[in-house]
């Protein structure tokens, strides 16, 4: 990440003929907002005056209590590059606090802090994140508006001709490095019109920095080139949706603490301890991690999103993956997220479960080599595999259930989300959808 001053950015607007400025944060949904000020008013910004109304943020503020303030973190200051050389347009990433001074506990970003505090606390110094968002790419209409037409029918790794979204692709490639990514992999992924761009992982709050603005530079390419990307887990019915497998790691004094080349796979006693955290608390995370009615479309069987709690060294079908990568490299991959989650709510959930388990020292059930999506239900239930919630009804009970996670969300954030999500629930929940009209109309 680069360091900067104010008077590196103070230099910086006027070498390169900024004329606006964006204050971006994230609302408890995982929407990026933003205030856009005149290039006049960077001082102010970076004096941490800019004030907006948070009673009309979703999940933040009452009316009566609105004044909200934005404190740009310096070092998230990036030029667009695909923004007007007349006068171009930068960003600051945004915590929110409050008129007295004090950090707003319904900001998403200052939640993950300080769950990174109590990580502190148990003497390890970094979390780290490489995640894998994935996306489709829709053909836009004449009217700029999203259809259901696919602009390809590629398949895993396919290229050009068969892969017709590979120009957009690597468009998105070009602006992300130019913007400071490490682009480790760009391919086509398993169902048609999906892609997947990975990047170089990096500390927790970085790195969902880094997937907001990922998500943001995927949509503004994608329309430049006629289409629609889109990070809905599970747009179309019968092929794959899309997830967002997160790598994690804890690192104590500069080693990597999931590592023991003496240890069984070469993990260490943190690391199971970590791993049994995460499956002790996955039925009552997923309301967080796949946080939308539309997830639970994407966690079924036969589309290689996991649906069952396990893990395992070689099997992908399980919850948690532990890839071949040993020594610095040590790392579990959380696969039932989705790209619909708020990063920053999904990482204090994920590291609030593992934690759980290294400080009451939890050992993981034995891992799963073999295909779960084939085994019966009595089969699951000998080796203690249980499943992920089939509902966003279903996971909201059980988030409410759980104090380890509502306190990774703090009462703030907990209550407005819950309250935000039963909202969508009984909205779906009594909506007529087109699947009865057809089933029904004619029958009855």
């Amino acid at each position: 990440m680069a360091k900067y001053t104010r008077d590196d950015i103070l230099h910086i607007v006027k070498e390169e003929n900024v004329k606006y400025i964006r204050l971006q944060f994230t609302d408890i949904l995982g929407t990026i907002k933003n205030v856009e000020i005149p290039i006049s008013q960077l001082e102010k910004a970076l004096n941490n005056k800019i004030m907006f109304d948070g009673s009309s943020i979703e999940g933040f503020v009452r009316i009566e209590e609105s004044d909200m303030y934005l404190y740009p973190d310096l070092d998230t200051f990036v030029i667009f590059p695909w923004t007007s050389e007349k006068g171009k347009v930068a960003r600051f990433i945004c915590d929110i606090y409050n008129p007295d001074g004090t950090p707003f506990e319904g900001c998403p970003r200052y939640n993950l802090k300080r769950m990174l505090k109590e990580m502190e606390a148990l003497g390890f110094n970094a979390f780290n994140l490489g995640a894998e968002p994935e996306f489709f790419l829709f053909k836009l209409d004449e009217k700029g508006h999203p259809t259901m037409e696919l602009n390809d029918r590629g398949g895993y790794f396919d290229l050009a001709p068969t892969d017709l979204g590979e120009n957009c692709r690597r468009d998105i490639v070009l602006e992300l490095e130019e913007m400071g990514f490490e682009i480790e992999a760009s391919h086509h992924e398993v169902a048609p019109g999906q892609h997947e761009i990975d990047f170089k992982y990096a500390d927790a709050v970085k790195a969902c920095d880094d997937i907001q603005t990922f998500k943001l530079v995927v949509k503004t390419i994608a329309r430049k080139h006629g289409l629609h990307a889109t990070f809905m887990p599970k747009p179309i019915f019968g092929i794959n949706g899309s997830g967002m497998h997160c790598n994690l790691s804890l690192f104590r004094n500069g080693e990597n603490a999931f590592f023991d080349p003496n240890g069984d796979l070469q993990l260490s006693d943190t690391a199971r301890q970590f791993i049994a955290g995460v499956l002790k608390h996955a039925p009552n995370f997923t309301a967080v991690t796949n946080p939308t009615v539309n997830s639970y479309k994407r966690l079924v069987p036969g589309y290689e999103a996991p649906c069952y709690v396990a893990w395992s060294a070689r099997n992908r079908s399980p919850l948690i993956r532990i890839p071949a990568s040993r020594g610095m490299s040590t790392r579990i991959e959380v696969r039932s997220v989705d790209p619909s989650a708020n990063p920053y709510l999904a990482m204090a959930v994920l590291l609030a479960a593992g934690l759980d388990g290294i400080r009451n020292k939890l050992t993981p059930p034995a891992p799963v080599d073999r295909n779960i999506y084939v085994m019966t239900k009595e089969e699951r239930l000998e080796e203690g595999i249980v499943d992920l919630p089939a509902t966003l009804h279903e996971a909201l009970e059980n988030l409410k259930s759980d104090e380890v996670m509502i306190h990774a969300l703090g009462k703030h954030l907990f209550e407005h989300f819950v309250e935000a999500k039963e909202i969508e629930w009984d909205m779906y929940r009594t909506t007529v959808h087109q699947w009865e009209l057809d089933q029904y109309m004619e029958l009855y």
